[in-house]
């Protein structure tokens, strides 16, 4: 299990005992999103020091410290192939980057608000950002392209590559978007 946290700290736990694995530090501010690897070998943070880190999680040495964000980083997840490291922050952006040499590959711009969300599709072809202007946008991450653009803010990329879930804010209302459709949005039966 990793944390992050107000101390300006990354945490590996041990799921079992519960007891802390490493402490990891090098931010500067709050730690607002962390991530493992799909390998569990590395470990990915975004801070209010508009960094993203990362670590070697049997080390705990800082591997990369990724800087092109000009605002608070509040999202970080790795891509399922492990190839990249997406971020979303303050600064209404994402930026996708290559985690073996660091490089700023893509930066994302189509959101008014700081985007607090993400998810990468499987195959790796799409990026999914949630943002405070209440938007679920999906990208194109070869291109850069926006693909579209659903007016909810709470989501989760479903595994069969095929839909979104999404919640509005005040919880009550559940709709299941398809991908590959522009449709109207089915409601979900919890």
């Amino acid at each position: 299990v990793v944390s992050g946290s107000f101390d300006n700290t990354v945490c590996i736990w041990d799921a079992l005992t519960g007891d802390l694995v490493k402490e990891l530090k090098g931010h500067t501010d709050y730690v607002h999103s962390v991530a493992f690897s799909p390998d569990g070998k590395q470990v990915v943070s975004g801070s209010i020091d508009k960094t993203v880190c990362i670590w070697d999680a049997l080390t705990g040495d800082l591997v990369k410290e990724l800087k092109g964000h000009t605002d608070s980083v509040w999202s970080v997840a790795f891509s399922p192939d492990g190839k990249q490291v997406v971020s979303g922050s303050d600064d209404q952006t994402v930026c996708i980057w290559d985690e073996f040499t660091g490089d700023l590959v893509k930066e994302l711009k189509g959101s008014t608000s700081s985007v607090n969300s993400l998810a990468i599709s499987p195959d790796v072809k799409q990026v999914m950002s949630g943002s405070y202007d209440g938007t679920v946008q999906i990208w194109d991450s070869l291109t850069g392209e926006l693909v579209k653009k659903h007016p909810d803010p709470t989501f989760s990329h479903s595994t069969d590559k095929a839909s979104i879930l999404k919640m509005v804010e005040s919880a009550s209302d559940i709709n299941l978007w398809s991908i590959d459709h522009s449709t109207a949005p089915h409601p979900c039966i919890l």
